[in-house]
């Protein structure tokens, strides 16, 4: 008892002794306020009002560079697949697929994705199959030590259209096409990014001059893209016959990018549901079987009968 009235005791001197410092120094600080002349009070808020203005200034100067610079960022766009347990739209990534094969596959590669992605996906295994056989591959060597060409096969990647990087760079006025295996997890937004890049080309704003072989295009850093448009209507006939609209062909593009970036995407969604509800029917359980085991225990009553 001693010790809880001596230790209340305690924090209350040590209370009242940050009090009364903190008023020694509000009258420290308005006395030595009170003590300037006139004309070193009106310098001290002639300083600060210039201090103040200054750093105004500079914060409007860094927020006018920032609205200067020809860069926007991707709105939100509603994806099918962007809900916690949705999937992605199928038909719209063996269209996706369709544009990359007719249109990007002249410029881009995706030396990272297999045929054997495509199973069960975007096409069946028969399909797949097909669509790998279309493409040759030098394999090898063989018993005679030599190497020999044979159609493509489920195991295999997706073919470059150069045979290597400076052969993309001459072809492509100097400029290395990327590879669009990962491009939508490698760009800040994603498949938004690509959506809007794809269908953003326009004029350049007034005052602006583009040099010879770039183009102007908001979304892209810096505003000059080496990249000339090529999405534009019915560029591509879609064997599903879906209007082949230049925003229709940029959606089922970007959807296909999206799956080549994150192909475990639908399988890993569906885990999650298992798990989820695994986990909820072990938690019912064991929740109950606690409750059961110390039930005895928290309803226990101790009473203390002292002797007669």
């Amino acid at each position: 008892m001693a010790a809880l009235i001596g230790r209340a005791t305690g924090q209350a001197l040590l209370r009242a002794q940050n009090g009364l410092f903190v008023q020694q120094a509000n009258l420290s600080f308005k006395e030595t306020i009170a003590r300037l002349s006139r004309g070193k009070k009106i310098a001290a808020g002639v300083l600060g009002t210039v201090t103040a203005g200054a750093i105004g200034l500079g914060v409007a100067l860094q927020a006018s560079v920032l609205a200067s610079e020809l860069e926007l960022h991707p709105p939100a766009y509603p994806w099918t697949h962007n809900g916690a347990f949705s999937s992605f739209d199928h038909a719209s990534l063996r269209r996706g697929y369709q544009v990359y094969k007719e249109v990007c596959a002249a410029c881009h590669s995706m030396k990272y994705m297999a045929y054997r992605e495509l199973v069960n996906t975007i096409f069946t295994e028969d399909e797949a199959k097909k669509e790998a056989e279309q493409i040759t591959v030098i394999d090898g060597p063989d018993d005679e030590g030599k190497m020999f060409e044979r159609p493509g096969k489920l195991s295999d990647y997706f073919p470059s259209p150069y045979a290597n990087d400076e052969a993309a760079k001459a072809a492509n006025n100097g400029a290395y096409p990327p590879d669009l295996t990962y491009i939508v997890s490698a760009r800040h937004g994603g498949e938004d990014y690509i959506f809007s890049l794809l269908t953003s080309y326009c004029d350049p704003p007034a005052g602006i001059e583009m040099r010879e072989g770039l183009y102007f295009n908001p979304y892209f850093n810096g505003g000059a893209i080496a990249m000339a448009q090529s999405i534009f209507n019915e560029v591509v006939t879609y064997d599903d016959g879906t209007n082949p609209s230049a925003s229709q062909l940029a959606k089922d593009v970007s959807a296909f990018l999206k799956f080549a970036s994150e192909p475990e995407h639908d399988e890993r969604k569906r885990m999650a549901m298992k798990a989820i509800l695994g986990f909820s029917v072990l938690f019912v359980t064991v929740y109950y079987y606690k409750r059961h085991k110390w039930a005895s225990l928290k309803s226990r009553k101790i009473v203390f009968r002292p002797k007669k």
